[in-house]
C-alpha cells in the first residue's frame, strides 16, 4: 500500500514531472432521451465500456490498467430496499444523498475518516442515515498491485436537514460536506489519509470507478449486476494516461465530466481559480462559498481540475450546458459565419472565465442532463447515433 510519503515521492522525481501528463482515454455515455430508466441502459452502458477496452492502457501485468468507471443516477429501489434490512428507512427520492466513500484499509485511519465525514453532516444540519457497505466480488481475478492499493469501499446516506427544501440546496450541502469534510481529514495528517477519497456525493448520480479493466466494472461491483440497479444514462470510461502512475482515484468518471485527451492549459486555469478566490462571490452558495477554499489542489490531475471547476460553477447556479460552454468556449472571434447572438454570448463570458484548451473530448452530466463536446481544434472527435426508440449513445 503506498503510503503518503510514496505518495509525494511520485508527484514529482527525476525526469517525471506531473503537468507533463497525456491520456488518450475511451470515453462514451448511452442514454434515454425522455429519462426512462431501465437495468438495460447499466448494461448497455457496461458493454460499451467493454468495446473501449482497446482505448485503456494494460502493462505487463494483464490485470492491472489505469482505471475504469461508470456514472449513473442513484439506483433508488435497490438502495431503500438494501438499507430496510439494517433498520433504515430511507427518506423519498430526492430527499437524501449518498457519498460513495473510498476508505484506508487500517482500521484506526478509517475510524477517523468516518467520523470526520459524520461531523461534517451534522455541523452542516443535515441528517445522519446510515453507511452502507458496497458489495464486491472478492473473488474475480485481480492483480496483486491491485488488490494491494484496494480500499475500503461504504456509502454514506445523508437525509435533507430543516434548513434544506428543494433538491439543489440538498446538493450544495453535500458538496460542502464533502469538501469541509475532505480538508478535515487531510489536516489530520494521518499516515493513511491520502487513501481516503469520495468518488461522489449526490442525490441525483453515483460513481462506481477504480483501478479496474474495461471489463471488471461490472464484476467487481455486484451493485450494476442487480436488477433493481436502474438508471437513464451510463457514462463510462476507460483510462490511458502516459506518465502517470495508476491510483484508484484517478480513474474516471469524476463527478461530473470523463474525457479522452487532455487540458493543456491547466496550469494557468488553476493559477486563475486560485487568483479568483479572494473576490468570488455567490448569492446561491452565500457564506458557504469561503468553506470550499482551495477549489482544486495543485497536485490534482488535468480532469479533477476541470471538474472542480464546473461543479462550482453549476452550485452557484450556472445551468451545466452553459457552465460548460463558458469553460470550452468555440473559437468565435474570427467565426465569420457563427450567429451574432451566440458570438455575443461567448465575448460576454470571455471577460469571466479564459478557455480550458487542448485536445479534449469531454462528456459531461449532473445526473439530469448529459451532453458531450469538442476543444475548440476538434482534435479529440467523437460520434453519436440517435436511435428511433429515443435512445443516443456516444463514445470516443
Amino acid at each position: 500500500m503506498t503510503t503518503a510519503a510514496d505518495q509525494a515521492y511520485l508527484q514529482h522525481q527525476g525526469l517525471y514531472d506531473p503537468s507533463n501528463e497525456h491520456d488518450a482515454c475511451g470515453v462514451g455515455f448511452v442514454a434515454h432521451i425522455k429519462g426512462q430508466k431501465s437495468h438495460a441502459i447499466v448494461g448497455q452502458a457496461l458493454k460499451i465500456l467493454e468495446n473501449l477496452d482497446h482505448r485503456g492502457a494494460v502493462g505487463a501485468d494483464a490485470l492491472m490498467g489505469d482505471g475504469a468507471g461508470i456514472l449513473i443516477q442513484i439506483p433508488d429501489a435497490l438502495f431503500r430496499e438494501d438499507m430496510a434490512k439494517v433498520g433504515v428507512t430511507l427518506p423519498a427520492f430526492g430527499e437524501y444523498g449518498v457519498g460513495m466513500v473510498f476508505l484506508p484499509k487500517e482500521h484506526a485511519s478509517r475510524l477517523a475518516c468516518e467520523q470526520e465525514l459524520e461531523r461534517a453532516v451534522l455541523a452542516e444540519g443535515q441528517v445522519l442515515l446510515g453507511w452502507r457497505d458496497v458489495p464486491v466480488n472478492l473473488d474475480m481475478p485481480m492483480s496483486p498491485a491491485v488488490r494491494a492499493k484496494e480500499p475500503v469501499i461504504r456509502q454514506l446516506f445523508i437525509g435533507r436537514g430543516s434548513n434544506v427544501i428543494v433538491q439543489d440546496a440538498l446538493e450544495r450541502k453535500l458538496y460542502v460536506i464533502r469538501k469541509t469534510a475532505s480538508a478535515a481529514i487531510q489536516h489530520l495528517n494521518l499516515k493513511h489519509s491520502k487513501e481516503y477519497y469520495v468518488p461522489s456525493m449526490s442525490s441525483r448520480t453515483i460513481i462506481y470507478k477504480g483501478l479496474l479493466l474495461a471489463d471488471q466494472v461490472g464484476t467487481y461491483y455486484k451493485d450494476l449486476a442487480d436488477p433493481r440497479c436502474v438508471s437513464a444514462l451510463g457514462l463510462v470510461h476507460q483510462r490511458f494516461s502516459t506518465n502517470t502512475f495508476p491510483e484508484w482515484p484517478l480513474a474516471h468518471p469524476y463527478r461530473y465530466v470523463a474525457h479522452n485527451g487532455e487540458i493543456n492549459t491547466v496550469k494557468g486555469n488553476f493559477n486563475w481559480m486560485r487568483a479568483r478566490e479572494g473576490v468570488m462571490a455567490s448569492p446561491v452558495l452565500g457564506e458557504d462559498l469561503r468553506k470550499l477554499y482551495p477549489i482544486s489542489f495543485a497536485d490534482q490531475s488535468d480532469t479533477a481540475t476541470f471538474d472542480n471547476c464546473l461543479e462550482l460553477l453549476t452550485m452557484a447556479g450556472y445551468p451545466l450546458s452553459q457552465a460548460v460552454m463558458m469553460m470550452i468556449p468555440e473559437p468565435w472571434e474570427n467565426h465569420a459565419t457563427m450567429d451574432e447572438r451566440r458570438k455575443a454570448f461567448y465575448e460576454y463570458h470571455a471577460a469571466m472565465m479564459e478557455p480550458w484548451d487542448g485536445p479534449a473530448s469531454i462528456v459531461f452530466t449532473d445526473g439530469r442532463q448529459i451532453g458531450a463536446t469538442l476543444d475548440r481544434n476538434g482534435l479529440r472527435p467523437s460520434r453519436y447515433c440517435i436511435t428511433d426508440d429515443d435512445m443516443v449513445a456516444r463514445c470516443s
